[in-house]
């Protein structure tokens, strides 16, 4: 069994820099580290409609989107296989197959989706005595879709945020059902996560502890310069650092926090003397120096995003730069996501084959059944 990478987005939106350290820049480090055999991204637009089936414009135009930033920040289709799920009907049959060996209570037990539930004020009572939106029963089941996503593939690395790991081990525990009822034919997939633990959830920009595009605090990939800065400003710090000589949280604090899942060595010098170190006649050489002046007090709120803006546009610049490129041929971008669909499709295809004849559900390919059933039914 080689090594495979299976991952992906729901195409609500353009992504934000939570999708990039949560797990965009670790598929990027990934593809480009040549250990893996095959790598597959998809955008989940067919996940995406069961909570927007009433605005199906909506993910239809941020399709494009997603795939821009998959292409901005890193990923190659030479090397990375991107497409577009509703464009692989085998995954709705696995689905289909999936849901026998899951319960009700199960899915309900499931911590990501009453999250998600919750989020998008979705009721899970069955009268509806909470005034709340009825579940929609694909929304409910999405994680028997995320497994049919993972398996389709023999996909055994899952690089997501730490929110998906539920969602992981039910896709584990269908694997386990199958195999056991039917034979070893599913691969048992292993969670991946940010090696830096700043990165597992990044907060929004006001401190709320989901990023959410919703919630109106995320700063996109594909945000201007100027937006960056805008957005950097008002971001969320210590409320009770008033004054520049008042000692300060670095816990909590939503500045430090995304220091911490961008901030390099090579940033210090590139721009500490610029942004911090010459307006307090000093150099700071690392993070740990800035937390603790923070901590003591003597240095303010402006001077840290000052320098965490910079660290940013040094990671967002050359996005930004490429995906103006690729923007220039759409037609372009389509036609790499439908050779990426056909491959997908292929290989998703070949899985379903064996999960039908697992099952004996392969009727007409059985030509052993077709040859006992006629002598049986001959020698009547």
């Amino acid at each position: 069994m080689g090594k495979i990478i299976l991952t992906g987005d729901r195409p609500t939106g353009r992504l934000h820099i939570g999708h990039y350290v949560g797990s965009l820049r670790r598929r990027v480090e990934l593809q480009n580290s040549g250990e893996f055999d095959e790598i597959y991204v998809f955008i989940a637009d067919a996940q995406a409609l069961t909570d927007n089936i009433d605005n199906p414009e909506k993910v239809r135009q941020n399709v494009i989107e997603v795939a821009l930033d998959y292409l901005s920040a890193g990923l190659d289709p030479a090397k990375t296989t991107i497409f577009i799920q509703s464009q692989i009907p085998e995954l709705c049959e696995l689905s289909f197959y999936y849901m026998d060996l899951v319960t009700v209570a199960r899915l309900q037990r499931n911590p990501t989706v009453k999250q998600e539930m919750a989020l998008r004020g979705f009721s899970d009572s069955s009268d509806g005595a909470d005034n709340k939106k009825g579940t929609p029963v694909g929304f409910f089941t999405y994680p028997i879709s995320q497994a049919a996503d993972i398996t389709a593939f023999k996909a055994n690395i899952v690089p997501v945020g730490e929110d998906q790991e539920p969602m992981i081990e039910q896709t584990r525990e269908i694997v386990r059902k199958f195999n056991s009822v039917y034979g070893e034919v599913l691969v048992e997939p292993e969670i991946l996560l940010p090696e830096n633990s700043a990165c597992l959830r990044l907060p929004g920009t006001d401190g709320k502890a989901k990023m959410s595009k919703s919630l109106g605090n995320c700063i996109y990939l594909s945000d201007s310069s100027e937006e960056v800065w805008n957005k950097v400003k008002g971001m969320f710090t210590d409320p009770g650092h008033l004054q520049v000589s008042d000692p300060g949280k670095v816990e909590g604090n939503t500045v430090f926090t995304y220091l911490d899942a961008f901030c390099k060595p090579e940033h210090f010098e590139k721009f500490a003397d610029k942004f911090i170190g010459k307006k307090v006649c000093f150099t700071f050489h690392n993070l740990d120096e800035v937390k603790a002046q923070y901590r003591a007090g003597g240095l303010g709120d402006m001077m840290i995003k000052n320098f965490l803006y910079a660290v940013l546009e040094d990671t967002l610049a050359p996005i930004r730069a490429r995906r103006a490129e690729f923007e220039k041929d759409i037609p372009g971008v389509y036609r790499m996501l439908e050779e990426g669909c056909k491959k997908a499709r292929a290989k998703a295809a070949q899985t379903l084959d064996e999960v039908r004849k697992a099952m004996k559900i392969n009727y007409f390919d059985d030509k052993e059944l077709i040859e006992q059933q006629a002598q049986s039914f001959g020698n009547r």
